[in-house]
């Protein structure tokens, strides 16, 4: 199966580099790990330890950043190297302060895996969520590298749970520990004879929580809103600002702000063009008389987190594809949510939609009567807020309950 397996990787790395022809993500994939070999060995002594921190994107990069700023906070003299599968990842993080290396995670052949951990000379990895990699878990199980598996959950549709799962199981035999978000993560690994686990809640909560401590305000946007609140795009996709287009046509009045999940200028150019002359752009509202303007368009990152103080409510987006992104931000600010409606392998989605203070929809009748119900009912609005940002009070902990099993404090 092994050898299945590293064909597989292959096929994987030939699949990108052709997408690379046409697609940028794919294009700076390829790319970014051209000479990444070369780029370690010339900023780090191979005899130096680390701890390593390995995120498939940015948002597990999120999740496991009150982590990597705890550990950096109680053991400042230890390095730090964080990692990423996806440019989505690193080309945002690629200089975080909080870490002394920032590296992609090369393709995990053997050979890779060997020279990789080699150099990088762990002496903890943490991998944020999920990122089963067979040859790096076997080579960091070799060289007796403790892995621990941080804010996991597991759900009985995966592959490890199957009956052809067997070569997956194995490779949960290869983390020393996994550090679970809920009780059913736990009976599910418990069915397949999986114990080596502790269920310590969700480190995402963590980082919401600290995020709404110590937001910023932002002159922009306040002065776009001029004392009064605004529907929060967040992370939308084409779907999520047909709907908001809609809703604006039929619900005039209220003020939006969309921070789209792709900031590229195509994009953001579409939206001027779909929201028309009641929009602005972020980068040019400051030098511009606002007073007619209804939409405001954030065309760089970075910004979503402390937009939400601004927000009566938050629509956030995916939830018609693939799957939602980050709600915990929005409620950790008091926010309903709405959203698609896949959104069930999310369980802080699940949490809040049995809360009553998340609605998913499916189209665009119920999207604007839950958008015109909660504009319209501001007692509701303000239990609901009350309700959602319970829900992240009651669950913040997990980074400080994984720092004490780990490091024995």
């Amino acid at each position: 199966m092994r050898l299945i397996y590293n064909f597989g990787i292959r096929l994987l790395y030939l699949a990108i580099k052709i997408a690379a022809v046409k697609n940028n993500k794919a294009r700076l994939w390829i790319n970014g790990r051209k000479q990444l070999f070369k780029q370690i060995k010339q900023g780090k002594d191979p005899a130096e330890k680390t701890i390593w921190f390995h995120c498939a994107s940015l948002g597990e990069f999120e999740q496991g950043r009150p982590l990597i700023e705890e550990v950096r906070s109680k053991f400042p003299e230890k390095k730090i190297a964080v990692t990423f599968f996806s440019p989505s990842g690193y080309e945002v993080r690629k200089n975080y302060q909080g870490a002394d290396y920032v590296y992609y995670l090369p393709l995990d052949t053997v050979r890779n895996a060997k020279k990789f951990i080699r150099i990088l000379n762990p002496e903890k990895a943490f991998f944020i969520k999920y990122e089963y990699w067979y040859n790096v878990l076997f080579e960091l199980k070799k060289q007796q590298v403790p892995v621990f598996f941080v804010s996991s959950i597991f759900r009985k549709d995966q592959i490890f749970f199957k009956k052809h799962g067997a070569f997956f199981c194995r490779m949960l035999g290869l983390v020393t520990h996994f550090f679970l978000q809920n009780k059913q993560s736990a009976a599910l690994l418990d069915s397949i004879n999986v114990h080596h686990y502790s269920v310590t809640g969700d480190t995402r909560f963590d980082r919401v929580a600290h995020v709404f401590e110590n937001g910023h305000p932002l002159k922009v946007a306040e002065k776009f809103l001029n004392g009064s609140k605004a529907i929060i795009a967040g992370s939308s996709w084409k779907a999520e600002e047909a709907l908001l287009l809609q809703f604006l046509r039929k619900y005039p009045g209220n003020k939006l702000i969309i921070v789209p999940h792709e900031v590229s200028e195509e994009n953001i150019t579409r939206l001027e063009k779909q929201f028309g002359q009641t929009s602005v752009r972020y980068s040019r509202a400051e030098n511009e008389s606002l007073s007619k303007k209804t939409v405001l368009i954030i065309d760089c990152y970075g910004l979503l987190s402390s937009l939400y103080r601004y927000g009566k409510l938050a629509v956030v987006g995916g939830g018609f594809g693939v799957g939602i992104h980050n709600v915990l931000e929005p409620a950790a600010f008091g926010l309903p949510v709405v959203f698609g409606s896949n959104y069930q392998r999310f369980k802080e989605a699940v949490d809040l939609v049995e809360l009553k203070c998340a609605y998913p929809v499916q189209n665009i009748a119920e999207f604007n009567e839950v958008l015109h119900y909660l504009l319209s009912n501001e007692d509701e609005l303000q239990a609901l807020s009350n309700t959602a940002a319970k829900y992240v009070r009651d669950n913040i902990g997990a980074t400080r309950k994984i720092i004490a099993r780990v490091f024995n404090t």
